[in-house]
């Protein structure tokens, strides 16, 4: 705890930290609103902003030790709330009102979506001692997004959904991106700029003509996820081995 704060103000700082957090589930339901609207380019930003609110809330809920001042909620399952709504639902209504997936498919790659975005989110195990998750942490509110503003044709989405869905039920190592204390020297500032620039290219989507990305914005927003994908082999597989060696 702050040792400039009392017992009171820590409760106080708590419990406004709890609102906060909650308050993403109605950022979540302006971007579903979006999203049923039809107005694609708020829907992309609502979106975001769940993103920091979910970013901001844990650091400073260690901070204030919520668990020890503010009890009487449990940070943990509200934060669950939250994001099933904020990473999973309104992702999925967006693939879907924006038919980003073939039709014979869509309905039943929505429902496994949701059905391991589920199980995931009740995994007893979901994080490591050293903050990797255990399995694709059903961040769909980046994946998604990041499929529709490069233009993903129908099959890429089909494959990539699949291939996230299945890794939601295994062991493979996922940095959790500001705890993970391995590169995190590089891992900080790629998340940013990942961040801003989906930021950006959300800001300037368009409704009626998607979004005009370059050749450098096409390439970032497909090298941070390879990037991702390569500390996550690398923790899951060759520092496992490296550890069974010693």
């Amino acid at each position: 705890m702050n040792s400039s704060l009392t017992a009171q103000q820590s409760k106080r700082a708590g419990y406004v930290l709890h609102v906060m957090t909650a308050s993403g589930a109605v950022a979540g339901m302006l971007a579903l609103e979006a999203v049923i609207s039809g107005h694609l380019r708020a829907a992309l930003l609502w979106l975001i902003v769940c993103q920091v609110l979910d970013g901001l809330d844990g650091p400073l809920a260690r901070k204030l030790d919520v668990t020890i001042y503010a009890s009487r909620i449990d940070g943990h399952i509200l934060d669950l709330v939250v994001d099933y709504l904020t990473c999973v639902v309104v992702p999925v209504a967006l693939l879907l009102s924006q038919g980003l997936l073939p039709a014979h498919y869509a309905t039943g790659v929505a429902a496994l979506i949701f059905l391991s975005s589920a199980l995931w989110f009740a995994r007893t195990d979901q994080e490591t001692s050293d903050h990797w998750f255990n399995g694709f942490p059903a961040v769909w509110n980046l994946a998604i997004p990041t499929l529709l503003i490069l233009g993903s044709d129908k099959n890429e989405v089909l494959i990539t959904s699949l291939v996230l869905c299945g890794l939601q039920l295994t062991n493979v190592k996922i940095p959790h991106l500001v705890r993970v204390t391995t590169l995190r020297t590089i891992t900080l500032p790629l998340t940013a700029l990942y961040l801003i620039d989906l930021t950006f290219l959300s800001w300037n989507f368009s409704e009626l003509s998607g979004d005009k990305i370059n050749a450098a914005q096409k390439i970032f927003l497909i090298a941070f996820p390879v990037y991702i994908a390569g500390l996550s082999i690398w923790r899951t597989w060759f520092a496992k081995s490296q550890q069974m060696r010693i």
